[in-house]
């Protein structure tokens, strides 16, 4: 029996029964996994490249390109890049990242001279550029605020919303924008900040709103931070483009500069993505303005406590990168007129396709496109009219009508605002 059991047709069955079961089992783990769906603005992209017609024109991409529609790396970054190769070395950073690198990127939100900094009352680590550094906040909120929720722009970068829902903080919305006017819905706006519980948790993009391009006025932005002193809400601000909005970076940091003033303790989220085209990089900053500098080393250890399941430390390279250009003067400098070419190419881009539509005679007006401000333009056309640029001029767009005046060349804008009016009119 025994020998039977080792060589012979039952243990060969044995044998056979237990493979089978095994193979049943290993394909039987994952059965209930459905396709994710697509990403809606990278699904443009993969639908732009798949299309062979030479007139084809891709204004889906939340990336810079210059005048003939090709990728920039700044030269302030190549020559920073040239000094970085071959002279540093590669090891871990600290879970809380470049300590020269989030000193340079504090000064650019709160200033050079701020006495918050002074007096080390702000907890900032190292983050995966905006993306991570709103993540890693999520988490810290739903930790020590365990029963709070977010108040989200409508409408605002669609990933605000995976980032908290992923981090388990309940959403609530509040209005921004006013469809009619194309422009900001203040009063709603307000109403909704004067509504929410007290001591809400409310994310605010510190300028150049995406997707709409819409930003409140300085007068506004002292409204809102009132507002939230009565109501003693916390303020997050997404700062994505700083600097890329008007071409200053001091302009573009003013809504937080005014919550400072007013004495809030803030939240920011900063990245280099695209004020230095560092987009693969994943280089950015989170901070949250503290009581005191005890207050802001506990801030610190957890935030950091936070990351380090995550991804242990970030990565070094584009660290060393914005450090070495905010670090030096000359090249800073450098970074600061290429960062205004960036807008400025964007804001004439503004300028041309509004020209370009009100010549074709449009029975529209299109004085938001040159209202708005930074990368995006929320045209205010429909999504079946965003399906006809796409089907019948190869034009490609997210479905919300947001342009990407990143996308628009002097080479395309006027084929573009032909194609506009032609499913607009």
């Amino acid at each position: 029996m025994a020998q039977l059991l080792r060589g012979g047709c039952s243990g060969r069955i044995f044998k056979s029964g237990a493979t089978v079961a095994a193979r049943s089992m290993s394909t039987a783990w994952w059965h209930q996994v459905e396709p994710a769906p697509k990403d809606p603005i990278l699904g443009v992209t993969e639908a732009f490249l798949a299309d062979p017609s030479p007139n084809k024109v891709n204004v889906g991409v939340g990336a810079y390109r210059d005048d003939n529609g090709k990728p920039v790396v700044l030269e302030c970054v190549r020559e920073a890049e040239r000094r970085i190769a071959g002279n540093l070395n590669m090891e871990y950073l600290p879970m809380g990242g470049s300590v020269k690198m989030v000193e340079e990127t504090l000064k650019l939100a709160y200033g050079e001279n701020s006495d918050l900094i002074k007096n080390k009352q702000i907890a900032a680590v190292q983050a995966l550029s905006g993306t991570g550094a709103c993540r890693l906040f999520a988490d810290f909120q739903k930790r020590f605020s365990p029963d709070s929720q977010i108040y989200i722009p409508v409408p605002t970068w669609a990933n605000h919303h995976n980032i908290w829902r992923d981090a388990h903080v309940p959403q609530e919305k509040f209005l921004y924008y006013h469809p009619a006017s194309r422009g900001l819905d203040f009063v709603s706006m307000m109403d909704d900040i004067k509504n929410a519980p007290n001591g809400s948790f409310f994310l605010l993009h510190a300028c150049a709103h995406n997707p709409t391009g819409v930003d409140p006025s300085e007068e506004q932005w002292r409204e809102i931070s009132h507002q939230f002193k009565v109501k003693g809400h916390f303020a997050f601000f997404d700062m994505a483009y700083q600097g890329f909005a008007s071409g200053d970076p001091e302009r573009d940091a003013k809504s937080i500069r005014i919550f400072l003033e007013d004495g809030h303790l803030i939240g920011c989220a900063q990245s280099y993505a695209k004020n230095m085209g560092l987009y693969g990089q994943r280089v950015g900053c989170l901070s949250v303005v503290c009581e005191d500098e005890k207050q802001a080393v506990a801030v610190k250890g957890q935030l950091q406590q936070l990351a380090r399941p995550m991804y242990s430390n970030p990565p070094v390279h584009g660290a060393l990168i914005v450090s070495t250009i905010l670090g030096d003067p000359d090249l800073k400098n450098l970074w600061l007129k290429e960062v205004k070419d960036m807008a400025d190419r964007i804001i004439g881009m503004r300028t041309a396709l509004r020209e370009n539509l009100e010549k074709l005679g449009s029975p529209l007006s299109w004085e938001h496109i040159t209202k708005q401000i930074g990368m995006f333009c929320y045209s205010g056309m429909t999504p079946e009219q965003v399906d006809r640029l796409t089907k019948e001029y190869h034009i490609y767009m997210t479905r919300n009508g947001r342009i990407s005046m990143a996308g628009v060349t002097t080479g395309n804008v006027g084929y573009l605002a032909n194609a506009i009016h032609q499913v607009t009119k």
